[in-house]
């Protein structure tokens, strides 16, 4: 039997499979999404950013030296990074949203205020992809921008803390009288409380009574013990008077004053003390709001350059669209 289709039923099929084709093609014309052409936009754009941003570190790690007075200052360094993400943002967005829109299937029945939404759409969503595959690659970057102004107010509650306990670990390094290798800037203090003026001769026929008899320099023992004097008075602006005679008689004993005039110099040296710690407490706390409010200045830019880049991504799409539909 012959199963063969006439040849008019076989035209028929062909032509049901030719109009199906084009039903499909008339379908993905009228599509309002062509995200092929967003995908490669974003792609493009964010690989841009990528290497714009690459090129700023470098050229930023370049012009920025740790010798005093070299190299450009803070200051110029912010504006120059502030502008260069500017520039990426503008630079990349334009490349990624022209691409969306000269890429794109070409919408042969909508009206043209239809097609100048889409175009819009397609280049925000070119941005918005792209921004967040950027922000995946450099995640580092921008939680250190976003989190700095939090650890800067940490910085400044626990300044204090942080100088106390330096200070202190620089008195564990106190190595005695022979190869101090770090004695820390307590160790300073204490050694300064047992400096002579000037060689001392004791004369036995000496009538004062309130000096005592000068022995060797000080042990490492007597010094952790001055040291620890200092710390457990914490912040205190004058010592105890146990502890102040202790310290006068200590200094007495190794330097051949007389107890008013070691007591002189132990109010006076604690005083320095004092005032040195208060002036680190202050530079901590200066350089921490600095870091608080350069924190809150990038964070600001770092989201008006998003916006900008919203901007130009949505504006290249509608013009890299005209050039497809001319």
């Amino acid at each position: 039997m012959d199963t063969t289709y006439p040849n008019h039923l076989n035209e028929h099929a062909g032509e049901h499979s030719f109009d199906s084709e084009n039903a499909k093609y008339r379908r993905a014309a009228l599509s309002a999404v062509s995200w092929g052409a967003i995908v490669a936009g974003a792609a493009a754009s964010a690989a841009l950013a990528l290497i714009l941003l690459m090129l700023g570190l470098g050229l930023g790690l370049s012009s920025v030296s740790p010798w005093y007075q070299e190299g450009i200052s803070a200051t110029t360094f912010g504006t120059s990074t502030i502008v260069w993400l500017t520039a990426t943002q503008l630079l990349a967005s334009a490349m990624g949203g022209y691409l969306a829109g000269r890429l794109r299937t070409k919408w042969t029945e909508a009206h043209s205020d239809e097609v100048y939404f889409r175009d819009t759409a397609h280049g925000f969503l070119s941005w918005a992809i792209a921004s967040l595959i950027t922000a995946g690659l450099l995640t580092s970057v921008i939680g250190s921008i976003l989190s700095g102004g939090v650890r800067a107010g940490a910085a400044v509650v626990d300044s204090a803390a942080h100088v106390v306990t330096s200070v202190a670990a620089h008195g564990d390094h106190y190595a005695g009288n022979e190869g101090r290798a770090d004695a820390g800037p307590l160790a300073y203090f204490a050694d300064s409380l047992f400096r002579r003026d000037s060689p001392v001769s004791v004369s036995t026929s000496s009538l004062d009574t309130m000096a005592v008899p000068i022995t060797d320099r000080p042990s490492r023992q007597e010094v952790n013990e001055v040291i620890g004097i200092f710390l457990q008075v914490g912040n205190s602006d004058t010592l105890p008077a146990d502890d102040q005679r202790y310290l006068a008689q200590m200094v007495s004993q190794h330097t051949g004053l007389s107890m008013p005039d070691a007591e002189s110099r132990v109010t006076a040296t604690y005083a320095r003390l004092q005032t040195t710690l208060r002036d680190s407490e202050t530079a901590a706390k200066r350089l921490a709001d600095e870091a608080r409010k350069a924190s809150a200045h990038g964070a600001l830019w770092l989201f008006v350059s998003l916006l900008i880049g919203a901007f130009i991504a949505s504006l290249a799409a509608t013009i890299g669209g005209r050039r497809r539909d001319a």
